[in-house]
This record gives structure tokens, sequence and C-alpha cells, in this order.
């Protein structure tokens, strides 16, 4: 069974800063690509960073570009998101996902809350 669960979040002070970790199970961990999504209340899930398989190539949103860090650990099977600078406008659900292009698999974790508030 496969399992993506996140970790890290809470509540902050603007300018603050975070490390979600998403760790994962039941799955060949170095051959996904894993990214980060968010869900603010009443908005639609959004990208927020990706990762490719050997953590080689990354890509973000202009939102959190130069705020925000992904990262991995391929021996731990897991990946880290690093917020740094957090705004109000950061507050969200966050989601760790994995994709395996070649099998045609996604998976999604259950979310952490990041509340960015003075």
């Amino acid at each position: 069974q496969v399992q993506l669960v996140e970790s890290g979040g809470g509540l902050v002070q603007p300018g603050g800063s975070l490390r979600l970790s998403c760790a994962a199970s039941g799955l060949t961990f170095s051959s996904y690509a894993m990214s980060w999504y968010r869900q603010a209340p009443g908005k639609e899930r959004e990208f927020v960073a990706r990762i490719t398989s050997t953590g080689a190539n990354t890509n973000y949103a202009d939102s959190v570009k130069g705020r925000f860090t992904i990262s991995r650990d391929n021996a731990k099977n897991t990946v880290y998101l690093q917020m740094n600078s957090l705004k109000p406008e950061d507050t969200a659900v966050y989601f760790c996902r994995g994709d395996n292009y070649y099998l045609r698999r996604t998976y999604w974790g259950q979310g952490t809350q990041v509340t960015v508030s003075s």
C-alpha cells in the first residue's frame, strides 16, 4: 500500500520559516518525480514546486521562487519543502504528490496545514 505522509506544518509569523517533509512508503521512491501543491480555503489546488526523480532538476511556481526550496533524500524516501520569508498568502494545506510517468501512476498525501499569521 502506497503512503505519502506529510509533516512539519503549523502556525508561523510572517517572515518566518517552516520545513515540510513527505515520507513515502510502498513505492520505489527513486523512480518518482515529487511535487508539492497547496490549496487555500475557497481556492483551487495549485502547483508549488517539483523535483525530478534523481533530484537533478527542480522548478517552482513564480509566487514562491526565491523563497521556497524543494529537495529530496532518496535514501530516506523523503521529499522536503523549505519555506522561508513566509507570507500570509502562503496559508494553505500543503500536499505532496508522486508521479511515475512511465507507469502512469500518481499518488497524493493527505496534506499538512500551514498558517502564516501574526
